[in-house]
């Protein structure tokens, strides 16, 4: 039986040779404090609120794109079935647009604002506004030991689009102020260093022996459901890394192959650049190193660039054989539907994985809002009169989930992209009387 001595925060950390590895919620550990110096109740604790935002660039199939009804009898659409069995924790949106995204030209200019709703500046001088995610990192990230992740799965570009806006507006959507994207993490093995403080000649060594010790200590502690609870996280932290571990190889081989030719890895196609070939791996690895972020409460913001405006990414597994942007012209066609749904099962996949980990009463999702958005409605027709949008999670049960709302006929002042931002804010605490150009919260949401 533990001392009181030896009482420590359920949101414990394992330490090892030069690692601190966060814990996901263990709920037989007696609490005096948490990491704060609060003090919470052992029969009502307080789990943390998390947001992430995963982007498609170009829009997606609208003939496919649909839901109706509620909850468990809520139907969807072929390209939104991979969310079929999360309908309950599922808000599909419609109608809602990002009025500085509209009447500016195609591609840049639609899309360096997504998460700001800020009117955006052409030419060499960037200036737009910080994003929704950058804002919850300057509030929660003295909580955390990372302000935020901002992690992409397709390389930046630079220079100038026809309509003289800056590649940097189609390239990013986290911004940390009006005049500078977050740097965005694209190289899974660095994504999953940061997160496990694993530097230097530490990424030889696995991060399970170096906390080895700590964690036989604590298993000694604990009930057998956390116990249980342990050795799946151990478990699942391990599969990613023997993951990550091949991805660093090949990044290590792509660096010195790129120095040997006198150029920079980055600036290279993939493989030769030392990303994954398959973006099917890329991206779900990409959605775990969130997961564990989420679970263990690293961070509680995240953004994820699936792919960037104008993308060059490429899908021979989805028998389609023209590349992301040439693609979206044809944006009814069988092909872009198969890209459309290909991009909505990696919110499923997220959504499911944060599902299955359990946090008092509940899942991380419970307490999680995911949001996946476009920057358009149709490619062909460079339509961002209203954008695709997707939320899972309940945020602590702040929010309904379960339902199709759709805003196209409130009104331009009643369906603004930013009175979402501004609800969600409020459910994670974080109170503002603007963002971007709402002064007001999304009724009904």
């Amino acid at each position: 039986m533990m001392t009181h001595q030896s009482r420590i925060s359920r949101r414990t950390v394992l330490r090892g040779v030069g690692v601190a590895m966060s814990l996901p919620w263990l709920e037989s550990i007696p609490v005096w404090a948490d990491e704060s110096g609060n003090s919470p109740s052992a029969d009502q604790p307080s789990f943390p609120k998390r947001f992430a935002a995963m982007f498609m660039g170009n829009g997606i199939n609208p003939k496919h794109w649909w839901a109706k009804g509620a909850g468990a009898e809520m139907e969807l659409s072929k390209s939104l079935e991979p969310l079929a069995p999360l309908k309950m924790k599922l808000n599909v949106v419609s109608g809602l647009f990002n009025k500085h995204a509209t009447g500016v030209g195609i591609h840049p200019g639609q899309t360096g604002n997504i998460l700001s709703g800020a009117a955006l500046q052409k030419g060499a001088v960037l200036r737009g506004g910080i994003s929704v995610d950058q804002v919850l990192a300057n509030r929660f990230g003295e909580e955390t030991a990372m302000p935020s992740l901002v992690l992409g799965c397709e390389q930046p570009i630079t220079g100038y689009h026809e309509t003289n806006f800056s590649m940097a507006y189609s390239s990013h959507i986290s911004w940390q102020d009006a005049n500078s994207p977050v740097p965005m993490e694209v190289y899974p093995s660095l994504a999953f260093d940061s997160l496990f403080d694993n530097q230097g000649s530490k990424r030889t060594k696995s991060i399970l022996d170096r906390v080895k010790e700590h964690a036989a200590h604590l298993s000694r502690q604990v009930s057998r459901d956390d116990r249980l609870k342990l050795d799946e996280y151990l478990a699942s932290v391990r599969e990613v890394e023997k993951r990550v571990e091949r991805m660093r190889d090949e990044k290590t081989t792509a660096d010195t192959n790129a120095a040997n030719r006198g150029r920079p890895a980055i600036t290279m196609k993939r493989p030769d650049n030392g990303l994954p070939e398959d973006i099917r791996e890329h991206m779900r690895l990409m959605g775990d190193i969130i997961a564990l972020a989420f679970q263990t409460d690293k961070t509680r913001a995240a953004t994820l660039l699936l792919c960037r405006d104008l993308s060059g990414l490429f899908y021979p597994f989805l028998d389609v054989r023209t590349a992301h942007h040439p693609a979206s012209h044809d944006d009814e066609g069988d092909d872009y539907e198969k890209v459309s749904r290909y991009y909505v099962s990696q919110l499923a996949y997220l959504a499911t994985r944060l599902n299955e980990m359990p946090e008092g009463e509940g899942t991380v999702l419970d307490n999680s809002c995911l949001m996946f958005v476009n920057n358009m409605w149709s490619g062909s027709k460079h339509d961002s009169s209203k954008v695709p949008l997707l939320l899972a999670g309940g945020l602590g049960g702040t929010l309904e989930t379960g339902r199709v709302l759709d805003f196209t006929k409130s009104g331009d002042n009643n369906r603004k992209l930013c009175s979402l931002y501004l609800a969600l804010l409020d459910r994670m605490d974080v109170k503002l009387p603007q963002f971007g150009d709402a002064e007001s919260r999304l009724a009904g949401l």
